[in-house]
């Protein structure tokens, strides 16, 4: 998307969401798990005001259902990264990415591979399994991207994508302004799970002695620190061996294979980018695993080990169509992305200001509780008002383009 909408100029406009929707959208998930202790759908019954409790709980489902939405369709794309990156290993020639999809045998494989290592890391616990585990990897994806950041930087012809990068492009981002825009909002949600509940579980693990406020701070710096380092990799390099940065999602799986096929040492690089972009991509899928779990263990109140097994088997079932049949990742991408994420953002949004809901005041609060910066007050009109507007924004640009 940066690489379509204007370079700098795009990341500037995602960087002003990131303040306008997501700080705001992030913090009220997070105290909404640790005021109720629940996932989302408990956390909405529980702290709706009386009378709109059948409401906000039915809400809450529809919302913690995009969870099994993301993941039947995000574990197919974690399987391309894992096989990409084995296959660099191994130093095999590379199966070409359409050539891949028609292979559904191989996919659904990776696909299983992705799901029983999220399924296996959650069956641990969160503090022996899923911090543990995910700490480890969080530094070695920060270490591999560190060195992939050298390395681009300093290929012949990377400051051109580097100017690329850092210098706004107003006239391209302005030439299809409002697709731009709403594709940058879109990015600030997905890029922080919001809109679905899944950061409404780890607000529930989180002690009252920490601002809820200070917390979801460090989660977007943090976040965009790695997502700023990811394109001093891509677009030096691209710029290096002249690639076309507009080409889409085809950038990692087609463009980039190419440049590492015509650098020195392509083999070791290449291995070192998808083996990021597997951590990566794991990362993800764990954290959403542990988010529908703690859902239904505080559901049903069954054991971590069943649920985690039967969450486990029914995403590998319910992921088959992406692979077997090619429309149906781009539907649920499409589905996900521009309908289910805002509607629930929006949700919660109305949830954690309205008196039908949880209350604003009741949401502040819990939000500045702990030891470090309040919630702004400042931000009290903007997520009564215009918050809810960028959202409903967003929903009929999806509508206009489905």
């Amino acid at each position: 998307m940066v690489g379509q909408n204007g370079g700098a100029a795009f990341v500037l406009v995602y960087l002003l969401f990131l303040v306008l929707l997501g700080f705001p959208l992030l913090t009220a998930e997070l105290a909404l798990g640790r005021a109720s202790w629940r996932g989302i759908s408990g956390a909405m019954r529980e702290l709706a005001e009386a009378r709109h409790r059948k409401f906000w709980s039915v809400a809450g489902g529809v919302i913690f259902a995009g969870n099994f939405l993301l993941m039947i369709y995000y574990t197919d794309v974690a399987g391309w990264l894992i096989k990409y990156s084995g296959d660099y290993l191994r130093g095999v020639e590379l199966m070409g990415f359409s050539a891949l999809l028609k292979e559904h045998g191989v996919c659904a494989g990776y696909l299983f591979l992705a799901v029983a290592l999220a399924t296996a890391i959650c069956s641990l616990g969160v503090q022996n399994g899923v911090e543990r585990i995910t700490k480890v990897m969080m530094l070695a994806l920060l270490a591999l991207l560190g060195v992939l950041a050298v390395k681009s930087l300093t290929l012949p012809g990377a400051m051109k994508g580097l100017k690329f990068y850092l210098a706004p492009d107003w006239g391209r981002f302005f030439s299809h302004p409002w697709k731009a825009t709403f594709d940058a909002m879109g990015q600030a949600f997905f890029t922080l799970s919001t809109g679905v509940g899944c950061m409404t579980i780890f607000g529930s693990y989180i002690g009252r002695e920490h601002s809820l406020a200070l917390e979801s701070a460090w989660i977007i710096a943090i976040d965009t620190f790695v997502a700023f380092l990811a394109g001093l990799v891509i677009f030096p390099a691209c710029a290096s061996f002249d690639v076309d940065v507009t080409s889409g999602p085809g950038l990692i799986f087609i463009a980039l294979p190419n440049v590492f096929a015509h650098m020195a040492g392509g083999r070791i690089w290449g291995f070192i980018f998808f083996l990021f972009l597997s951590l990566a991509a794991l990362t993800t899928i764990v954290a959403v695993f542990e988010c529908i779990i703690g859902g239904l263990i505080d559901e049903f109140g069954r054991s971590r080990v069943k649920t985690t097994l039967i969450v486990g088997l029914a995403v590998a079932v319910l992921s088959l169509p992406t692979v077997l049949f090619d429309p149906v990742l781009g539907w649920e991408d499409f589905i996900f992305g521009q309908f289910w994420l805002p509607l629930g953002a929006l949700m919660i949004c109305i949830f954690v200001t309205r008196r039908c809901g949880w209350g604003y005041e009741a949401f502040s609060a819990e939000a500045s509780a702990g030891e470090g910066m309040r919630f702004p007050a400042a931000f009290e009109p903007l997520m009564k008002w215009l918050v809810p507007a960028l959202i409903l924004g967003t929903l009929a640009v999806g509508l206009m383009h489905a």
